[in-house]
């Protein structure tokens, strides 16, 4: 694991990186296979989580036993990769856990709260989401503007609609004077052309940190380029014309193994470069400090 120290800002840890479905294999180590997870640890402030896929176990085993927890959840969207994780968070399972989760506003009567009783349940789960002691505060929004406080640091969460397969968000959080951007599904057009919806733009202007899609190379694209996701070419442009200053590339494709990973992250940080972009592959129990 590499780890920085945080200072007045904040930390942010990876605990699941890939895209689509969890998977395992040695040559899958260094980089990880569990689905979309990330942590915020900032000063002052109770844990915000960006997603719930399979990392959120891991997650949750960094807690100390029996601890419950009290927190927030910054849910993307509702596609299994995303949420996954969510009953096998051990401090569900204690008294006096509070998750507060925010997450992309549904069609017709559906809400949040209604989908995942729907989907945690017989006979597609052993038991009801409603079984667990822990509580789940449900929040459906959309263009949304919000803080999340504690009784010594406000922390500012903005919510903007982005391109993708279904109703999904995008979200910018800002706390101590630095923001990330967290952009885990992007569809990018289908054509090619590099452009940004208004809601992608406003997120990552002048981001410090940027988690975006980058599932694709520029053939795999051209093969699934309605599929809801982008190029690396294309996370890294949206961080160059936002004046972001790191990106990290997320949500990777299960068949990219470290090896091609590597050599996917090395011709995209020298790309980066040129733009004044710093630009890593994420790694689960990989921190950095914002």
């Amino acid at each position: 694991m590499n780890t920085t120290t945080r200072g007045d800002g904040f930390a942010v840890t990876f605990h699941g990186v890939r895209g689509s479905t969890p998977c395992h294999a040695p040559e899958l180590v260094r980089y990880g296979g569990n689905t979309s997870c990330v942590s915020l640890d900032i000063e002052g402030a109770d844990p915000i989580l960006f997603d719930l896929g399979t990392g959120l176990r891991y997650f949750g085993n960094t807690l100390s036993p029996g601890a419950r927890f009290v927190g927030t959840c910054l849910l993307s969207h509702l596609h299994w990769d995303h949420i996954q994780g969510l009953p096998f968070f051990a401090p569900l399972l204690q008294e006096g856990s509070d998750v507060t989760m925010y997450g992309p506003r549904q069609e017709g009567d559906a809400t949040l709260a209604s989908v995942f009783a729907d989907t945690i349940c017989p006979p597609l789960f052993p038991v009801e989401l409603a079984m667990l002691p822990g509580d789940i505060d449900f929040v459906d929004c959309w263009e949304s503007s919000f803080q999340v406080t504690t009784t010594s640091t406000h922390v500012d969460v903005m919510s903007r609609p982005i391109p993708h397969v279904g109703n999904t968000l995008g979200y910018r959080v800002t706390a101590h004077g630095r923001s990330v951007a967290y952009l885990s599904d992007h569809q990018m057009p289908v054509d090619g052309t590099p452009a940004m919806s208004p809601g992608a733009r406003e997120l990552c202007a002048g981001a410090d940190l940027i988690i975006h899609d980058a599932q694709y190379t520029p053939s795999e694209f051209a093969l699934k380029s309605n599929w809801g996701h982008c190029t690396i070419e294309y996370a890294v442009w949206v961080a160059a014309e936002s004046g972001a200053k790191r990106l990290a590339l997320f949500h990777h494709d299960p068949s990219h193994d470290d090896d091609t990973l590597d050599r996917l992250a090395e011709e995209a940080a020298k790309c980066g470069r040129e733009f004044g972009v710093e630009v890593f592959a994420a790694r689960e129990g990989h921190t950095i400090e914002v």
